[in-house]
């Protein structure tokens, strides 16, 4: 059962840091207007867009500089990332 848990707490810190990067890929396109209507960014969109919505309608773009991105990243890096770095150690480290 430890091992199971250790595994996936592994699988879910490496989803995170994957949908940070993908995050920071997405605004970053975001800011290239010949990339705004490719290919790559609808499919980016896809994966991004529902995550941010709920947060635009709290908190909208102010002047122009969208938030959501900086309030996903933040609650990522500073909340969920720690708990589950917390998790694979408690889970993979047998202390006896």
């Amino acid at each position: 059962m430890n091992l199971l848990l250790c595994d996936l707490a592994k699988l879910l810190l490496w989803v995170v840091n994957i949908y940070t990067i993908l995050l920071f890929v997405y605004a970053v396109m975001s800011w290239i207007p010949d990339l705004r209507g490719g290919r790559w960014m609808y499919y980016l969109a896809r994966f991004v867009e529902p995550v941010l919505v709920p947060i635009r309608r709290i908190i909208p773009p102010l002047g122009g500089i969208d938030l959501a991105f900086l309030i996903v990243i933040l609650v990522l890096q500073l909340l969920i990332r720690p708990a589950l770095a917390q998790l694979v150690f408690n889970s993979c480290i047998a202390l006896f």
